[in-house]
């Protein structure tokens, strides 16, 4: 593994891209895909797209939390948040991504009165309770598993505190259910995956070895500096080169095989698996946590009896077959014209890891 002072050599960076060069004239094109919202915003910033060869696609998939949440999972909490004494507290992305209405998200609900509070923890969520107990505070856990623990260690203080007027809508997610719709699909074309490497931390990277053992796909956990990024795809240019699928673990620095021992009780003691919507993949079993039956005082899904309204989709928004893989940002009618950051219609351009964020500030093709 390089040091830090090696990772911003541009001489070991220019002698990996002539490695990837030569290794595409083997390989032919590729399809490559990253999962997670930090590796899109980290290879827009990085420019990577721009000095790979031609025939080595990158392309972003459902790794933005926010982004893969539906629209009615959103119409469903802006009505919740129009609850007299309910108070609704979040990450600040998920704030401004809309429902199925163009503007309408929970800070637009805010300035019409409604209880909506930005956090940065769910800790303080607990503490926002325990200052209100007027109110019923209700934390909205989104992410995929790197922040379930976050989640479910505040559920655990929920429950040591008995803490009657909080509780946590769960939208946790899980990457490898996901990952196998996506792979199943009959419009999946991609050679590799760059595999999250925040993900892995807490799961291990042996969690992805399904994807050369049942797929016969290579898999590269990657970290997120450049020379990160460039080692994985060298990697995984190798093995198809090769024509030998593996997962291999680029980010040892920080992954280990079996993951975070202590995140992973946390998240087992606290969650289920559940069925679970993603927006562009449909609904899909066991790719979801839901709170096990001894927290159900904390289920702010049991506590205020919600269910899903009926899907609908702002007109003209491509971000589900954006999130797919299929089409890229630019290949969506409203990207630059319609829909901007100032102006975002659909989530992957309103979340800071957005597929269409990241083109749209670094003027590139995702």
């Amino acid at each position: 593994m390089l040091c830090e002072k090696e990772f911003k050599n541009p001489k070991d960076a220019e002698t990996v891209l002539e490695k990837i060069r030569e290794l595409s004239a083997l390989t032919g094109p590729v399809r490559l895909m990253e999962i997670c919202g930090t590796h899109t915003m980290a290879i827009a910033r990085s420019g990577l797209k721009t000095v790979l060869p031609d025939s080595v696609r990158l392309l972003s998939g459902p790794g933005c939390p926010v982004c893969v949440t539906p629209a009615n999972v959103i119409d469903m909490i802006l009505d919740l948040s129009q609850t007299p004494g309910v108070l609704i507290t979040s990450y600040g992305d998920l704030l401004r991504i809309p429902g199925s209405r163009q503007g309408d998200n929970l800070l637009s609900r805010r300035a019409l009165g409604g209880n909506v509070e930005s956090v940065y923890s769910p800790m303080d969520a607990i503490r926002i309770a325990q200052e209100h107990p007027e109110l019923e505070v209700v934390f909205l856990g989104v992410g995929f598993e790197t922040t379930a623990p976050g989640t479910g260690a505040c559920v655990l203080e929920a429950s040591r505190l008995g803490l009657e007027n909080f509780s946590v809508l769960c939208l946790l997610k899980k990457t490898e259910p996901a990952l196998r719709s996506l792979i199943e699909a009959e419009d999946f074309s991609v050679n590799g995956f760059l595999c999250p490497g925040h993900v892995a931390a807490v799961i291990g990277s042996g969690a992805f070895s399904f994807l050369p053992e049942d797929y016969g796909l290579p898999g590269v956990v990657a970290g997120f500096e450049p020379a990160d990024l460039l080692y994985s795809v060298l990697s995984l240019m190798q093995m198809l080169a090769a024509k030998q699928p593996e997962l291999k673990n680029e980010y040892t620095r920080l992954v280990k095989p079996e993951g975070n021992p202590a995140a992973l009780t946390i998240m087992d003691k606290v969650f289920r698996p559940a069925v679970s919507d993603w927006r562009g993949l449909g609904r899909i079993e066991g790719s979801g946590f839901a709170l096990r039956e001894e927290y159900s005082p904390w289920d702010a899904w049991r506590k205020f009896s919600l269910h899903l309204p009926d899907e609908k989709e702002i007109p003209g928004c491509r971000c589900a077959q954006v999130i797919r893989g299929v089409l890229s940002p630019s290949d969506c009618p409203l990207f630059r014209t319609v829909c901007s950051p100032e102006n975002p219609v659909g989530p992957c351009m309103v979340s800071g890891e957005g597929a269409c964020a990241a083109a749209f500030q670094y003027g590139i093709s995702l």
